[in-house]
Order: structure tokens, then sequence, then C-alpha cells
């Protein structure tokens, strides 16, 4: 009988390509940590995340309220519903995420992207993350808030909290310092709603509240689950396209000389390098995936990363190619729970290389060992040390 395979691992966190293939032969199987149940094939795993009636979403609230956890509302946002539930509270929060309503943000956004790129451009050797793949949404996100600056750097450490509650077995020490990050984004949002609610303004909060259709707690859980999506997702798209770059530099040649192709080069890297990895369900009845019968009551991994190196799928999938035709992207979901930020992760990222790569001639990584997050369901790197080559004078 084939050994279960564990998704935690180190190795399996700094590259996971292997191990997904293996999951691919077997189809269907169940994995570690605690047993879920893993689809990797491109046709399972959108079939998994297009079928909310067999393949929830509410109910693995638990798995974000362990029992070391009094109140979580991460638990209860808008990921973790169901349709009608889902459909109704999505329909009241879709406006504020349309082209129409991100395109009066872009100069803004890209006056960002310019600054840091200035600033890493003129320092040279930089850790890419902290200097300009995470300051870069974080600052953002404060604007969509309307919180004061010096809020960027929690909005990470929270995002990064939340995001490890499913995958982890933590110290007592780490699970006070998670308590202390729910503790204290529920302070910092319950004082942002009850001030943009006695002085409105033209933030995400603001315009959320004046559609007078959310209630408070129906807010402060869509302002929870907002933290990881429109931090984590961007900071390792920007932290992967440069990853990837530097295994192929003569890509990263064409896009300086092309900077039409960035779109293309985004999209690739979202196939190829996904920052958004698994997405989980919990099963509401048996299900037979690819002969392969899933229990109810099962929790499972879908996972992404896998689906989109799927040869059945993607020819030379294991192959980094910008000129592809990413049709079929799963990497911001399917079906009911696809991304709400999709439209302005692109954004960010498209902005933000626009502004390096006009500024710099090529990069080299400081060192090759990289750690990765351990999240089972984001992944890119926690630190990027780069030497950055400015402009031929």
């Amino acid at each position: 009988m084939d050994q279960p395979l564990h998704l935690m691992t180190p190795e399996a966190r700094a590259n996971p390509y292997p191990l997904y293939a293996e999951f691919r032969r077997r189809a269907v199987c169940q994995v570690e940590p605690g047993g879920m149940w893993a689809v990797s094939r491109y046709d399972d795993v959108v079939t998994v995340l297009k079928d909310p009636r067999r393949f929830s979403s509410a109910g693995l609230g638990q798995s974000f309220l362990p029992p070391w956890l009094e109140r979580n509302p991460t638990a209860d946002s808008l990921v973790m519903k169901d349709p009608p539930d889902h459909t109704r509270l999505r329909a009241m929060v879709s406006r504020a995420f349309s082209g129409m309503a991100l395109s009066r943000w872009e100069s803004r956004i890209r006056d960002i992207a310019e600054e840091l790129a200035e600033a890493a451009v003129r320092h040279q050797e930089v850790d890419f993350i902290a200097d300009f793949a995470l300051p870069l949404p974080t600052r953002v996100l404060n604007l969509f808030f309307g919180l004061e600056p010096a809020m960027a750097l929690r909005l990470k450490g929270w995002a990064d909290d939340l995001v490890s509650i499913p995958a982890s077995q933590p110290s007592p020490q780490r699970m006070e310092q998670i308590r202390h990050s729910l503790a204290e984004m529920e302070r910092c949002f319950n004082a942002l709603i009850e001030l943009r609610r006695a002085d409105p303004g033209e933030d995400l909060v603001s315009e959320l509240i004046r559609t007078e259709a959310l209630t408070h707690e129906e807010l402060l859980s869509f302002l929870f689950g907002l933290v990881p999506a429109g931090v984590e997702t961007t900071v390792y798209l920007l932290a992967n396209t440069m990853l990837v770059l530097s295994e192929h530099p003569r890509e990263l040649e064409r896009v300086r000389e092309n900077p039409t192709l960035i779109p293309r080069l985004i999209e690739e890297v979202l196939r190829y390098e996904p920052p958004g990895q698994s997405s989980l369900r919990l099963t509401t009845e048996d299900v037979v995936l690819s002969g392969v019968t899933i229990p109810r009551g099962s929790v499972v991994v879908a996972l992404i990363g896998a689906a989109m190196r799927d040869e059945g799928r993607f020819p030379q999938a294991d192959r980094f190619i910008i000129d592809r035709e990413n049709q079929g992207q799963l990497a911001f979901g399917h079906g009911p729970h696809f991304c709400l930020g999709a439209m302005l992760a692109r954004m960010e990222a498209r902005l933000g290389m626009e502004a390096l790569f006009s500024r710099i001639r090529g990069f080299t990584l400081a060192r090759r060992d990289v750690t990765w997050s351990q999240s089972i369901i984001a992944r890119g790197p926690l630190a990027l040390p780069l030497r950055l080559e400015g402009p031929l004078r």
C-alpha cells in the first residue's frame, strides 16, 4: 500500500512539485497533516472548487477556530460561507473590487510602486520582501482601510498569523502570539468601523458602511478575511516572479525590452509558481473522484499548485513559458469562491514590475537558500536578498 505523504515537510515546502507529481499519479489520496484528502489533477480540482453543495466551505471555519482559540472572526468570513449566504454577502462587497472601482486607485498604487522601486534601486542590495514586495500591498491595503501608514507592517504580521492557523500545531508561545494578533486586529477594526460610521471617508470601509447591507459582525469578518487575501497573495506573487526570473534571465531581458509582456509574465508565474497553493473544502456526502471514494465529512485539500502543473491540461507544464496561452487559470480559484481581489493583485503586480524593470538592467540573488512560508494555503519566500543592477549611465 502507498504510504501517506506529508505536505508540510521542509522538503515539500522548498519544492512541492515532485510531491505534486506523485499526488497526480495517485489521483486522489490521503495525506498528512491530519489525513486530508489531496485532490491534484486539474479536472478534479475544478470539480471541487465549482461544487459548493458537495465540497463545502462552511464548516471549515472550525479549522480556523481550534480548541486553543476562543474567537476568530475569520472563521465566519466570506470564504467560509456557502450559497446562499455566500452569494448574498459577495454581492454586497464585490462592487468595491470591480474594474471601475479599482481604476480610481491605479495612479496612487503606481505612485507607491514608483517610490519603492526608486528606493530599492538606490540601495542596490535589498531584501526584496521587506523593501518592495511587502510594502506595496500593505500600503495599498492601508489606503483601502484608511489606516495610518505605520500600520502597514502590522498587517503582514496579522496575515502570517491568520494563514498559519489551519496547518499549525503551535507551541504555547506561538498560541499566545496568535491570540494577541487576533485581539489586536479586533480592537483595530472595531475602532475603525465606529470611526467611519461617525465620519465616512473615501476608503473601502466607508463605502461598505454606506451600503447599510452588512451587520457589524459581517463587516468585521470581511475585514479579517481581507488581510491575508490582500497581503499574502501579492507579496508572494511579486517575490515568486523575481525567483522565477532569476532562473530565466533571458525572459527577464525580454520583459525589460518589451514591458507589454509583463501581464503575460504575471500570468505564467501564477501558473508555474502560484502564491495560492491550495484551497480547503469539507465533503457533505460520499464523493467519487477519479475512481476514489472520499467519505462524507472529510477535509479535502484542492491542490491548485499541482493542478497548474498537470500535463493533461498544460503541455510542457514544468517549463516556464511566457508566451503560453494560460486559459484555465486557477491561481485565484474557480467557481463561486473565485478571488474577489484577483484584479487588484494583478494590478499591483503589474505596476510593481513596471516600476522596477524600468529602473534595472538585471539582478542577482544574494544567496540561493530560501526560507519558505509555513502555510498549507500560501507559498512564497520569507526573505529574498537581491543585488539590483541599475541602468547604464
